[in-house]
């Protein structure tokens, strides 16, 4: 029979190894046995630096092993104290809340059960054993409370970088120097560490800087990693992972690491959901991308071909083979992404189903009046034309849309109305009516503009369903003149579709996409049907046609209105 925890030296004889903590909190919790992975992890976190970036996949339960890990540092020293920080105060609130339920309701942990002399909230807390001092045993705080003043001999940075607080440079700028308060805060003691724990959510995280300011990392990944992703890691990497890849059957690239917490099918839908670039930040641990996996979209997916202003071939074939290349000098997409011809034209050039012209007015600053002119035929969209203009509301702005409108002879002007509350609407309008009446409307957008943007163009892209007017690169190339040379590129059209990402303020400029994206979505709808069927039923009405003439040459009379029926066919 076990001998009853009453004080530091009994704890350590039973605790002494934090695994054997680990498995106690787990069983008393009613939870699963450990994982390996979990073991592994815990291990590190009681074996680790003074300085220490913990970094593990979603879900695999760091926060619930730093719990423990903060309870087992009291059980071994109960002078010590713990310093809990996270991105908000209620994320710290919970985790020492997390932390005095367990000491209440785990037999072995009764005798740190605080005292009626000492702190006893969720917010601090004393534990039994530990002498009248300053600061409690365990304190919770959020990153941007008042850390000055506070001490401790471990602090526990719980996912202190969020979305919220990292979205911007200016943002993760700020959290890097509020995390310099710790050095701070730390006592000079040997036994002194600072851990952080948490997953990146940016490329420029504020754990990629923690390395140059002394700090140890580790990473565990949710899928066993491939050659080029190990060298990427390097030293971060968690040993035991690269241990065990190849080492066994269910040790190979692409294998989940902790099958017992996800397995292949839960990893596959979570990529799906998060996307590539997400799962890559929040399952793998990687913010140091790949250009294709940061860049979704590429040039050759598009369709180049040289554009009528009315009609279009019936179904264009896309290819990337050599011998389409288009040969241009002037490719302002990435490195190694090239324009390409059709493979072929299939069908005959037919009229237009549509041609919509999307303005995207300047919003401020050196934001150009953008648009983009594209056409619908057989579930494919033909960009005509795509440029912009210095200024917004100037009369030659106005005038020159209005010509643009008629020389495509435009059916339909959509209108971004984030600026001006439909005022550039209301002062274009008097110039269409003059040039080329045609109906208009303003279009809204709520939600963050390089996310909109990609998920508008990235599956249209990517299913070779856009065509690009090859006089539309020569034009773009040709606009970027009347800029300083300094910042002129970042005003084409090509290289804002090519480097676009849903990272927020992704691009300097994205005037010429965004138009490009909003007559897309124009389509979007149009665009779900097929474009075999479309020409099927193309030819059928042509049929129709030719067989009412045919008849009515016959009986030498007026053609009458026959229809072939599916069984005439």
């Amino acid at each position: 029979m076990l001998v009853p925890v009453d004080s530091a030296v009994t704890f350590t004889a039973r605790y002494g190894d934090f695994r054997n903590f680990v498995f106690a909190v787990w069983k008393h919790l009613n939870l699963p046995e450990p994982t390996w992975l979990q073991l592994d992890i815990a291990n590190t976190l009681a074996k680790g630096p003074k300085r220490f970036l913990l970094e593990a996949f979603r879900g695999v339960g760091k926060s619930w092993l730093t719990v423990a890990f903060a309870i087992w540092i009291l059980g071994g020293h109960p002078d010590w104290k713990v310093l809990v920080i996270s991105a908000s105060k209620q994320a710290a609130d919970e985790f020492s809340t997390f932390c005095l339920r367990l000491i209440y309701e785990m037999p072995d942990l009764a005798w740190l059960i605080p005292s009626s002399t000492g702190r006893d909230s969720k917010l601090s807390f004393d534990v039994r054993p530990a002498q009248a001092a300053k600061a409690p045993s365990m304190k919770s705080l959020g990153i941007t409370s008042q850390l000055a003043g506070s001490r401790a001999d471990i602090i526990i940075a719980d996912d202190i970088e969020i979305p919220s607080n990292s979205a911007t440079p200016g943002m993760r700028e700020k959290l890097s120097e509020q995390v310099k308060e710790f050095d701070a805060i730390i006592k000079p003691d040997a036994h002194c560490r600072v851990i952080f724990l948490g997953t990146p959510q940016t490329e420029d995280s504020v754990y990629n800087k923690l390395a140059r300011r002394g700090y140890i990392c580790r990473i565990w990944p949710a899928q066993y990693p491939n050659p080029e992703e190990v060298a990427e890691y390097g030293p971060r990497l968690a040993p035991a992972i690269l241990a065990q890849l190849g080492s066994g059957p269910n040790h190979h690239v692409g294998d989940p690491t902790d099958p017992r917490r996800f397995s292949v099918m839960d990893l596959r839908e979570r990529a799906l959901s998060y996307g590539l670039a997400g799962f890559a930040r929040q399952f793998q641990l990687r913010t140091r991308l790949s250009d294709a996996e940061r860049y979704p979209l590429k040039v050759h997916d598009l369709i180049m071909l040289d554009c009528d202003k009315e009609n279009a071939p019936e179904k264009p074939i896309w290819c990337n083979d050599d011998t389409f290349l288009l040969p241009i000098d002037t490719n302002l997409a990435m490195d190694g992404d090239f324009f390409y011809r059709p493979l072929s034209l299939v069908g005959k050039w037919i009229p237009y189903s549509g041609i919509v012209m999307a303005i995207d007015p300047a919003g401020r600053g050196k934001d150009e009046t953008s648009y983009a002119i594209v056409a619908m035929l057989n579930g494919y969209l033909y960009v005509l034309a795509c440029g912009g203009f210095q200024g917004g509301y100037e009369e030659y702005v106005l005038k020159a849309l209005s010509l643009l409108a008629k020389t495509f002879k435009v059916a339909h002007v959509v209108i971004e109305a984030n600026f001006g509350d439909g005022m550039f609407e209301r002062l274009l309008r008097p110039h269409l009516t003059k040039e080329w009446p045609v109906t208009t409307e303003e279009v809204k957008h709520n939600i963050q503009k390089e996310k909109r943007l990609c998920d508008t163009l990235e599956p249209v892209i990517q299913g070779h369903r856009l065509v690009l007017d090859i006089s539309v690169l020569e034009t773009d190339y040709q606009s970027l003149a009347k800029y300083p040379q300094e910042h002129a590129i970042t005003y084409s059209l090509i290289y804002q579709l090519s480097r676009l990402t849903r990272d927020k303020g992704a691009l300097v400029h994205d005037d010429r996409v965004d138009a490009l994206a909003i007559a897309v979505a124009y389509w979007v709808e149009a665009m779900a049907a097929d474009a075999d069927l479309e020409q099927d039923a193309y030819r059928a009405t042509k049929l129709d046609e030719e067989l009412e003439t045919f008849l009515a040459n016959i009986h030498h009379s007026e053609p009458k209105s026959i229809r072939w029926t599916d069984h005439m066919r």
